[in-house]
């Protein structure tokens, strides 16, 4: 796993107080203590809604899905990149997944550029080309390679580059929300995930992803 050093500048000592599941180890439950399990306050980053349905934030997968996968990653983490084909065999083969996608840039400028890049191209509707030719590589990426891979996936590069500039606050702010939330549940470093209503702060097996969301589904029952 790759660690965080909070790049994004946050003060995440406010939403770390409210955040649950800060217990250590594997998947832990949600709520397993005396709070809710997402906070409840409209303007709070660990709401549920912002959390697993956060408008601006890419999904794929089954979108009626009955468990939501949320991953903070980084293109640059070769762990996030070794899991990928896993996770996204999983959503397949279970059907009922969706996957939230939450980009966490942690490992430098060059994470971060690729990250607001993959947001900008979500402005033509490109962002899983985007995200799946950068996660995909197995070398570290540079600024150069980024616009290269971007390009071989046929994201409009002049459109990218202009709404890469009109939407800058925007995906700003998607970034330091995600990762105000990553501080809030006390992930370490990439990749992370909440599967349900259980923190995973660490990689699973293929086998492991299938038993928490199995897991999750018996515990979204009991509630």
């Amino acid at each position: 796993m790759k660690r965080s050093n909070n790049p994004a500048g946050t003060n995440p000592g406010h939403t770390r107080r409210k955040a649950l599941g800060l217990l250590g180890g594997g998947a832990v439950l949600l709520g397993a203590v005396s709070r809710p399990a997402f906070a409840q306050g409209s303007d709070d980053v660990l709401t549920e809604a912002l959390v697993l349905r956060d408008p601006d934030v890419p999904s794929t997968g089954n979108p009626e899905g009955d468990i939501n996968i949320v991953e903070w990653f980084d293109y640059n983490c070769p762990y996030c990149r070794k899991i990928a084909p896993e996770i996204q065999q999983v959503v397949q083969d279970d059907g009922k997944v969706r996957l939230v996608l939450k980009d966490w840039p942690i490992l430098g400028e060059v994470s971060k550029f690729a990250a607001r890049m993959a947001l900008a191209a979500k402005y033509q509707d490109k962002y899983m080309a985007a995200h799946e030719a950068m996660i995909g590589v197995s070398s570290k990426l540079t600024e150069p390679r980024v616009r290269e891979l971007l390009a071989g996936a046929g994201v409009d590069m002049d459109r990218l580059n202009r709404d890469a500039t009109a939407n800058a606050k925007a995906i700003d702010t998607i970034l330091a929300r995600n990762n105000d939330q990553a501080m809030a549940f006390g992930f370490k470093g990439t990749p992370s995930f909440i599967v349900g209503k259980f923190r995973v702060p660490g990689i699973l097996t293929m086998a492991e992803f299938e038993m928490v969301i199995a897991d999750a589904r018996k515990a979204k029952k009991t509630n």
